[in-house]
């Protein structure tokens, strides 16, 4: 049998650089705890449509929600659309009045005089003001947005009415001015504000500071900007960050629907650096087409989940349209956020302005020690699956020398980005691996320990030999105790993968998701490859009398094979389950959910703290169960070669989930713990089924 050596220089290396992973994974945890303030933001008109809707008081209905528990109220700068339908200005096209005109409709004498005195043109936009408050600052911001050139305010006896050179089409819908009367409002009632003003063609650094001078006085806690850019983008996007830091207003970035990074704004970047990550906050709404399917005990249940999940902190609500059973559209809104509040305080959140993240990194000679330990590892699990390396030790510690060096040099610089995404892969790579190769070397001597013992004795001139003699077998509770032993030793191991990937990135920049772990695909893929080939070197899967058969031998005559149509199918069917497996990986795959998975989901989420994967807790931690006890069995080596690589899955999945850096540290890891029971109750269970299986078949063959 050909053993293959374990380099202790590396397996101490390796150990060190834990120890400084589980120091970043403490802090990391600390610094996400520290974090627990949500924002429930509901947006002005949506209180306003509701008031509207049911035909009640605004105030009364702005007050109801303040008390279910909106802290924050979300103000938009308003467009012409807006201001038309609310009575406060009125914008109307040249042409019409024109029209309206000629055709003997228009029976205003203002807007008659208007045009008998040649001061209506048809290519421009007239804007009369019915509250003086709102006509001067829509007088005021569309000269600050659109220039004097094309703004002109004009008398028409004692009125001041204000012409506009613009397509109208387009006008009306554009966000023209922050009102100021929807701030009073807001504060007077006792709550914060959520500005949400857009960017204008030719912004410069003056007419960024107009704006902003809206603000004073009002309560503005957060400003989330509205379209595809940030104020200032894209050349004075520093200007913004300054106002805002004046003011210490935190930024809110929107997650994107896919749950990865977020909805894309120009110069959103930019304005974190220039802000400093320690003002960002993360913010989720729930698309009305998800909102439209699901109920509202889940839409309720979700906020809580996609908070401690995803380090979200400002809760954007989107109002039920429809009723729920037996209550109004506005008891059903109430009820909504009343029991989201519930839910946040119970599950150990406090309500109020946005949280944010202290500005954590990591100290960099505890991040050197992680990135050298993952090259250990690497160099490890090489000479696991290269018989030549295994042999020379030498080779083993100048390869990691030299790794070391390119790869720690740029860490203790304060550089290496790139460096910590490669051994952030590296890690979610090689642990899982490493933890299933262990796993059948250990097994390999253990089997033959628990089943085995040699007697020395003498023939041949005297010379001694070992003589193998067959002990007791193992009992299937014995065979089930040692296979659940084995899934959380390895499952250890494996955990030490997540403690170096999670090692290896955590910082703010990686919790608000700025930076992103690249390679989850990968993931999924890589450990495959790497048990394959070191199963093969271990074993004969072609013929189990031949020793010493390398992969590579047995993968020629793999090749060389004559196969049958059956064999195709089956080939073909492993390969669609494995592709199947990685499309499935990831935030959006375009692959339809099965009913019965979703309310599986459901279940799974209401009954742990962390819903565990489906891949861990149905399928590789089962299969680890079995493949342990087929090795105690002595089952085939193709049989146990499948069953090995189902189980690596399990172990992949369990370090993958830590590549979620937005997801908090603790969370990843009862994910794994709620895996990881359940998944070996369940393969313990599927020994069982097998094993009475099993006697009920010899003994009913046995009576026929």
């Amino acid at each position: 049998m050909r053993k293959f050596a374990y380099n202790k220089y590396l397996v101490w290396i390796i150990l060190a650089g834990l120890i400084a992973s589980l120091i970043i994974c403490w802090q990391r945890y600390h610094v996400e705890t520290n974090n627990s303030q949500i924002d429930m933001v509901l947006d002005f008109d949506s209180v306003t449509h509701l008031a509207e809707q049911e035909g009640l008081d605004f105030f009364e209905v702005l007050h109801r929600m303040k008390g279910a528990g909106i802290t924050t109220i979300a103000v938009y700068d308003a467009t012409f659309e807006k201001l038309n339908r609310q009575g406060k200005v009125l914008a109307m096209p040249g042409s019409e009045i024109l029209g309206n005109y000629q055709s003997g409709v228009l029976t205003d004498e203002f807007w008659r005089q208007a045009v008998e005195e040649n001061l209506i043109d048809a290519e421009r936009i007239y804007i009369i003001g019915r509250n003086l408050i709102t006509y001067e600052e829509v007088k005021k911001d569309l000269i600050l947005r659109l220039g004097k050139e094309r703004v002109k305010p004009i008398t028409i006896g004692e009125v001041e009415i204000i012409e506009v050179k613009d397509r109208y089409e387009t006008f009306i819908k554009k966000p023209v001015t922050m009102p100021s009367e929807e701030l009073a409002i807001v504060k007077d009632a006792g709550m914060n504000i959520l500005a949400r003003p857009a960017n204008f063609v030719g912004c410069t650094p003056d007419k960024i500071r107009e704006v902003f001078r809206r603000f004073d006085g009002y309560p503005v806690t957060e400003i989330v900007f509205n379209g595809n850019e940030v104020l200032g983008a894209y050349d004075y996007v520093d200007a913004t960050a300054e106002e805002m830091k004046k003011r210490d207003i935190i930024f809110g970035v929107i997650e994107s629907y896919s749950q990865l990074q977020f909805y894309p704004q120009a110069g959103m970047e930019q304005l974190a650096r220039d802000l400093g990550y320690e003002r960002v906050a993360r913010l989720h709404v729930i698309p009305p087409y998800d909102q439209n399917k699901i109920s509202l005990n889940t839409a309720i249940h979700r906020w809580l989940r996609t908070d401690y999940e995803r380090n979200i902190r400002i809760n954007l609500f989107r109002i039920y349209e429809k009723q729920a059973a037996g209550m109004t559209l506005a008891e059903t809104n109430f009820k909504y956020v009343n029991e989201t509040a519930k839910d946040l305080k119970n599950g150990g959140y406090s309500l109020g302005t946005a949280g944010t993240f202290e500005n954590y990194y990591p100290n960099r000679f505890l991040r050197f020690l992680v990135i050298i330990g993952t090259v250990a590892a690497g160099v490890l699990c090489l000479s696991l699956i290269s018989r030549t390396l295994n042999d020379n030790q030498k080779a083993q510690l100048i390869i990691f020398g030299v790794l070391a060096v390119l790869a720690g040099v740029p860490i203790l610089m304060g550089a290496g980005g790139k460096v910590r995404l490669i051994a952030a892969l590296v890690s979610a790579n090689v642990f899982p691996a490493l933890a299933i190769i262990w796993q059948l070397d250990r097994f390999r001597s253990l089997r033959l320990k628990a089943r085995w013992e040699s007697i020395r004795s003498k023939s041949d001139g005297g010379s001694e030999y070992p003589k193998i003699q067959v002990r007791g077998e193992l009992s299937i509770g014995q065979i089930i105790w040692l296979a659940v032993a084995s899934l959380f030793l390895t499952s250890l191991i494996s955990m030490f993968g997540a403690a170096y990937l999670a090692g290896a990135l955590s910082d703010i920049i990686y919790f608000l998701e700025f930076e992103i772990f690249r390679g989850i695909k990968l993931t999924f893929v890589m450990p495959l490859i790497i048990v394959s080939i070191a199963f093969l070197q271990r074993f004969n899967v072609i013929d189990e009398l031949r020793k010493n058969f390398t992969a590579t031998d047995q993968l020629k005559e793999i090749l060389e094979m004559h196969v049958t149509v059956k064999d195709l199918m089956a080939v073909f069917i492993v390969i669609a389950a494995l592709a199947i497996l990685l499309i499935r990986s990831g935030h959006s795959t375009g692959m339809p959910v099965l009913d019965v998975e979703v309310r599986l989901r459901e279940w799974l989420e209401d009954t742990f703290y962390a819903r565990p994967r489906s891949k861990e807790i149905f399928l590789g931690h089962p299969f680890f169960i079995l493949m342990v006890a087929a090795f105690l069995k002595k089952f085939p080596k193709k049989i146990l070669f499948v069953l090995t690589i189902i189980a690596t899955i399990g172990q992949s999945s369990m370090v993958e989930t830590f590549a979620h850096v937005h997801t908090p540290i603790f969370v990843s890891f009862m994910r794994g713990i709620d895996g990881l029971i359940p998944g070996a109750i369940f393969g313990g269970i599927l020994v069982l089924a097998i094993y009475f299986g099993n006697k009920f078949y010899k003994k009913k063959f046995a009576n026929s």
